[in-house]
């Protein structure tokens, strides 16, 4: 992964003056032809499916192709396609993984007249005040929200009960509380979990294990952005936590077992707790309708740490829909039309537990009367977004490497922590 990033702003100095020279030569009044990459979302795909043909109809000689991407391989396969000059029209990715493309100058900004707006100003005004941010830069806007959430914790109130547990009342305020409340709830054959209380987002670093650092007052980056790894003593009690909590500790979970986001449905007493968005509950109501109407489920806010210096909860991070600067002219604008044909359809989005963040959506009856719309607005309240910068996959790498060192490969947290602060500091001084 680290090595195809790096390719990636390689190829992007080395040929950035060669692509598409003289720009894509075009019939002013031809067919155009767009390419939609985004990562897989049986909810969402009816949806999109059907706004593009009638975009296609609104719009004839518009032609998009939908192509979806496993979430854990969409990132990686963009990277890839982007360095060879093949990157699709249009796409979106989480920010952490998305912002490298801003960096390295591989997007193209909104265009005003293709989305209606009569100024950058205006365009900003539509959207929940810093929901843009991210992608806002230097006066220009290089994407608009796909989706922008944050995550909290979905409990099977029927595992609960089964383990001698009161929902409403031993739910996990801590991350104290959720190794006992997990002590309770999991189940083994020998070493192998068969039902587990809780489990991370293995594959969201950034988003879900990040804050609880920062919670105990460490920092990815120092806030001038010169040092890596800030503050040994919270990283190393965060260390020793993902320590104990892995099959050479307490043994509650591992990254080795199947996502828990992905098994919570089923209510196959499996999982008792996952940490996911509010899509879960469309999700759910798609994947077991039983499961949905029966209000055995429920959300609670992001954990803290008892000695939490900061109450912090999980990061909030976008999916931004962006536009590949290498398109032709007419490519960029009927893509950025598109996207904001899709802006238009925000209730049917959210509809779907997907929220793209306009002042008109979030201040809607809609809105506020979805279910447990009130714990994920108070931790959003709360939350931090994502760390994101051109080096945000490389160092979402290393502290992977590093909690899955002390869980599954016998290091120690004091070593797992000198190697992840020495090379994220060299991917910190490589600016």
């Amino acid at each position: 992964m680290m090595k195809r990033i790096v390719a990636l702003a390689l190829m992007t100095a080395l040929v950035a003056s060669a692509l598409f020279a003289g720009g894509q030569k075009e019939d002013a009044d031809g067919p155009v032809s767009l390419t939609y990459w985004t990562h897989e979302d049986p909810n969402r795909t009816p949806l999109e499916e059907r706004l593009i043909r009638e975009f296609e109809a609104a719009n004839p000689g518009v032609t998009i192709r939908r192509v979806t991407h496993p979430s854990t391989r969409i990132a990686e396969l963009l990277l890839t396609a982007f360095a060879a000059n093949q990157g699709p029209n249009i796409f979106n990715t989480q920010l952490e993984n998305s912002f490298a493309y801003v960096a390295n100058h591989r997007v193209a900004p909104v265009n005003l007249e293709a989305v209606g707006a009569s100024s950058l100003e205006a365009l900003l005004a539509r959207y929940v005040e810093g929901s843009l941010d991210p992608v806002h830069i230097e006066g220009k806007l290089y994407g608009l929200p796909l989706e922008v959430l944050n995550w909290s914790i979905f409990i099977n109130d029927r595992i609960f009960r089964d383990a001698g547990l009161d929902p409403d009342r031993d739910y996990p305020k801590t991350w104290e509380d959720m190794v006992r409340v997990s002590e309770q709830i999991v189940r083994r054959e020998g070493n192998i979990i068969t039902r587990r209380g809780f489990d991370f987002r293995y594959s969201d670093y950034l988003i879900a294990l990040l804050p609880m650092v920062e919670q105990l007052g460490g920092q990815l980056v120092s806030d001038d952005g010169k040092t890596a790894i800030v503050g040994e003593a919270a990283w190393l009690e965060f260390l020793r936590f993902m320590e104990q909590w892995g099959p050479g500790g307490q043994n509650l979970g591992s990254p080795t077992y199947r996502n828990a986001r992905s098994l919570f449905n089923h209510d196959n007493d499996d999982i008792a707790m996952t940490h996911t968005g509010m899509y879960q509950q469309a999700r759910i109501m798609a994947d077991n309708p039983e499961f949905y109407e029966s209000g055995e489920w429920r959300v609670v806010p992001f954990p803290v740490f008892e000695n939490a210096v900061n109450d912090i909860a999980a990061s909030y991070y976008g999916q931004y829909l962006m536009v590949n600067a290498q398109a032709t002219e007419r490519q960029q604008y009927y893509s950025w039309k598109f996207i904001e044909f899709m802006q238009q359809h925000a209730e049917e989005y959210l509809q779907i537990g997907i929220i793209q963040p306009s002042r008109e959506l979030m201040e809607s009856d809609l809105y506020l009367s979805m279910p447990y719309a009130d714990v994920f607005a108070a931790d959003m309240e709360r939350a931090r977004v994502v760390y994101h910068a051109g080096n945000s996959s490389k160092l979402q790498e290393l502290f992977k490497t590093a909690v899955e060192s002390v869980m599954l490969g016998g290091v120690s947290p004091e070593r797992a922590y000198a190697t992840l602060k020495a090379q994220a500091q060299e991917v910190i001084d490589e600016g």
